[in-house]
């Protein structure tokens, strides 16, 4: 029996490289897991991979908008029959630009995704975990939640707005048995690097890539599935003592 057995998640960013790999992850472990997504096609192709049957279904929507937050809410309820984990994991990379060229459109975007999305799903996932006894919540941060990093300036003040959210949410509602928590992956090998990489040095994508990997005491980007089993752990009993922390997954990059 999995340390999630009979556990109902929500994984919102579910078709991306962390997304799906925490899915995988938690289906392992027991949990009947809804899939939050804004592309149908790329969230049907994870849905057919996983091919978990009963165990899982899938929503689309926008994780910016209130209404289809809502609506997400309610669709795991309906077909599982309530809320106790919530990995709020849906964002964006955005432009990598140096501040004084970064327009206002992008740094928007980025805000939007990230840290509405986070603050929306928290809103009304809580009152569903609430109703039954308690729950727990992770947040996708970043280690640019912690440091700054050029060329990313939306980035880490989405990121860094991600941790206080989850600061401030977890002395909110530990009284009411939900705890909060945030992972934060250094560079993941994963799509959204592989856009960063190739923003920052649009010649050659591996220059970054190096220049990333020697900030990392490992020397290497990190798996979805490093980040995926963290997540785990965080939503699960064996966790029951943690609220209101940041849990680096990044290989040594914040030690140094």
């Amino acid at each position: 029996m999995g340390r999630l057995h009979g556990k109902i998640a929500i994984i919102t960013g579910a078709s991306g490289g962390i997304g799906s790999a925490t899915a995988t992850k938690m289906l392992a472990e027991g949990a009947l897991v809804m899939l939050a997504g804004r592309d149908e096609g790329r969230l049907s192709t994870v849905v057919a991979a996983l091919n978990a049957g009963e165990h899982l279904a899938s929503c689309i929507g926008n994780p910016a908008e209130e209404a289809d937050v809502v609506a997400l809410i309610e669709a795991t309820k309906a077909r599982f029959g309530g809320v106790d984990i919530l990995f709020a994991n849906a964002g964006a990379e955005g432009a990598v630009a140096p501040i004084t060229s970064i327009s206002v459109a992008d740094f928007d975007y980025v805000q939007q995704v990230n840290v509405r999305g986070t603050w929306l799903a928290i809103k009304h996932a809580a009152p569903a975990m609430i109703e039954r006894g308690g729950g727990s919540i992770v947040c996708t941060s970043s280690v640019a939640g912690s440091v700054g990093v050029a060329g990313l300036s939306a980035y880490a003040a989405s990121k860094h707005a991600i941790n206080g959210l989850v600061h401030v949410a977890s002395l909110e509602l530990a009284k009411a048995g939900v705890r909060i928590n945030a992972v934060a992956p250094a560079p993941i090998d994963n799509a959204m690097m592989a856009s960063i990489e190739a923003q920052a040095s649009p010649d050659d994508p591996y220059l970054a890539r190096t220049g990333f990997s020697s900030l990392i005491a490992m020397g290497r980007y990190g798996t979805n599935e490093e980040v995926a089993n963290m997540v785990s752990f965080l939503a699960s009993d064996e966790a029951r003592y943690c609220t209101g922390g940041v849990y680096p997954v990044d290989g040594g990059f914040l030690a140094a």
